[in-house]
């Protein structure tokens, strides 16, 4: 079965990162959760309360990582899932996590990045030239590294397929779907 690479952090949205943790297999492809560390993650549920404008964070579930971003060699992967939610403020800064997500980008492999995700991409240095979509808040990190945004529910450009938010995720995961089963 191939495996697909699911980034995580703690404050990784829930939604984000559940979603395709199940829906993946169904399609037969393994999820392997990979995180800075290999133990317990703390992920969060984001949503706008009515009368807000800012987006509200509390506590979700929990999940385990199934490998270190040291560890991991992306070569044995399909695929790469750049989830959402806090996590990506930091990991972004994380060079094991850089090295991979460039890898699976210079190799043409399938990317979805869902969110904040969008950072990861930025930090790697792999968004200029592409067309992306990400949460409006977030367009400022496709646009200063020389790409151009785009607020829709779903874009793909090449391998590459974006979504704003987990409101997208059902025609998000179809499309990083068919990019999955086509590349294998």
């Amino acid at each position: 079965m191939p495996r697909v690479l699911i980034v995580i952090g703690d404050a990784t949205e829930c939604l984000d990162t559940m979603y395709p943790y199940f829906r993946l297999p169904e399609d037969g492809f393994e999820p392997v959760v990979a995180a800075p560390e290999k133990r317990l993650y703390h992920m969060v549920l984001h949503e706008r309360p009515p009368g807000w404008d800012i987006t509200q964070e509390t506590a979700g579930y929990h999940l385990q990582s199934d490998i270190a971003f040291r560890d991991v060699k992306p070569e044995e992967y399909a695929g790469l899932f750049l989830s959402g939610g806090r996590a990506p403020e930091y990991l972004r800064y994380d060079l094991d996590l850089l090295r991979i997500t460039r890898h699976f980008f210079e190799k043409q492999k399938p990317v979805a990045s869902v969110c904040h995700g969008i950072e990861i991409a930025a930090a790697a240095d792999c968004l200029r030239g592409r067309t992306a979509t990400t949460v409006a808040k977030c367009a400022l990190d496709i646009t200063q590294v020389g790409g151009t945004y785009k607020d829709q529910p779903v874009v793909v450009d090449g391998q590459f397929v974006t979504a704003r938010t987990w409101h997208d995720n059902t025609p998000f995961m179809k499309e990083f779907i068919r990019l999955l089963k086509a590349a294998n």
